[in-house]
C-alpha cells in the first residue's frame, strides 16, 4: 500500500494535483475539505458544527478531523493506498495518523510539498470563486485560512522532514509540469 499527503496552503493546487495523481496510481482520495463540505450539504449533526467552526474560519478540532477520516480509510478496504489531501494540518494529527496507520501495519510513504507564493494564492483563490461559489473562499474567510495554514499548519513539515519524508515542488507554472515533478517524486518513493 502506497500512502501519500499532499501539502500546501489553499488555492495551491492540491485539489487538482491530487485528481491526476488518483488517475494515474488509483488512490483513493481522502479529502477532508470534502468531507467536511458533504456532512454540510447533507446537514448532519456533524454537519452542522463543521459548518459553524469553518464559518468562524477556524480549523475543525483534531477529534471530529480523525474520527472522519479513520471511518473513511476503513470504507475502502481495497484500497492500493490513500491520498491525504487537507490532512494532517496540525501535529497531533499527523502522530494520530501514523499512529492510526501503524495499527494497519502501513505508514505515509511520501508528503509531497505544494510550495506557493501567497500572492498566487490570492489570484488562483479569486478566480476560482468565480467558477465555484465556495463559501470558504470569501476573502475574510480566505485570509483566516492563510493565515491558519502559516501559523499552524505549515508546523506539521518539519514532522515529516525528520522521517525524510517531505518533497517540496514547485506548485507555480504549467499543471502538466508540475504534475511531471510529482511523478518522479512518487516513482521515486515507490522504488
Amino acid at each position: 500500500m502506497f500512502n501519500l499527503v499532499i501539502f500546501g496552503p489553499p488555492g495551491a493546487g492540491k485539489g487538482t494535483q491530487s485528481a491526476k495523481i488518483i488517475d494515474k496510481y488509483t488512490l483513493a482520495h481522502i479529502s477532508t475539505g470534502d468531507m467536511f463540505r458533504m456532512h454540510i450539504s447533507q446537514k448532519t449533526e456533524l454537519g452542522q458544527r463543521v459548518k459553524q467552526i469553518l464559518d468562524d474560519g477556524l480549523l475543525v478540532p483534531d477529534s471530529i478531523t480523525i474520527d472522519m477520516l479513520e471511518e473513511e480509510v476503513q470504507n475502502n478496504p481495497d484500497a492500493k493506498g490513500f491520498i491525504f489531501d487537507g490532512f494532517p494540518r496540525t501535529v497531533p494529527q499527523a502522530e494520530a495518523l501514523d499512529k492510526f496507520l501503524e495499527g494497519k501495519g502501513e505508514k505515509i510513504n511520501l508528503v509531497l510539498q505544494l510550495d506557493v507564493t501567497e500572492a498566487e494564492i490570492k489570484n488562483r483563490i479569486a478566480e476560482r470563486k468565480k467558477i465555484s461559489g465556495r463559501a470558504d473562499d470569501d476573502e475574510e474567510k480566505l485570509l483566516k485560512r492563510i493565515d491558519e495554514y502559516f501559523t499552524k499548519t505549515i508546523h506539521v513539515l518539519p514532522f515529516y522532514q525528520e522521517q525524510g519524508k517531505v518533497v517540496k515542488v514547485n506548485g507555480i507554472g504549467n499543471i502538466e509540469e508540475i504534475f511531471g515533478t510529482i511523478c518522479e517524486a512518487i516513482d521515486a518513493a515507490q522504488a
